[in-house]
């Protein structure tokens, strides 16, 4: 269901590039060496109980509106990709990117993959009036 990838580049620590996750997401990336100084973080999970610290953040920031849209736009069928400055994650923030340049480090890559995956949109980010949500529903089982 959800599945994170990020580089941990040479000059990174591969321990903080872990944390930009983990400040984002409820998960425990592991390590996957593709070649010599090239790393890459890769964290998967199969419960939607991965996404309640986005969900949280997203309101947090009061980024419903634009974190919705963004959704809609990059929904495919029964997917959601996502990108996520990196820096930004670090600092436990969410600031979703539209081209991998706009984070230096590269983004944090996320698939979220469900038959319900239009639930799982309204949940994370539902539509607003005001900037307050019309409704809060509870994490869809899936």
């Amino acid at each position: 269901m959800l599945r994170v990838e990020v580089e941990a580049r040479a000059t990174e620590d591969q321990d903080k590039v872990a944390r930009a996750v983990k400040n984002v997401f409820d998960v425990d990336p592991r390590v996957v060496e593709l070649s010599e100084g090239y790393r890459l973080l890769v964290a998967e999970s199969s419960s939607i109980e991965s996404l309640k610290k986005l969900h949280a953040l997203l309101r947090q920031q009061r980024a419903l509106d634009a974190a919705r849209t963004y959704m809609l736009k990059n929904r495919r069928g029964s997917s959601l990709e996502l990108k996520l400055h990196k820096q930004a994650a670090y600092a436990g923030r969410v600031s979703l990117l539209t081209f991998d340049e706009e984070s230096p480090l590269g983004p944090v890559r996320v698939l979220i993959v469900s038959d319900k995956i239009d639930e799982i949109i309204d949940w994370l980010a539902p539509p607003t009036s005001q900037g307050k949500p019309l409704w809060e529903r509870e994490a869809p089982r899936v």
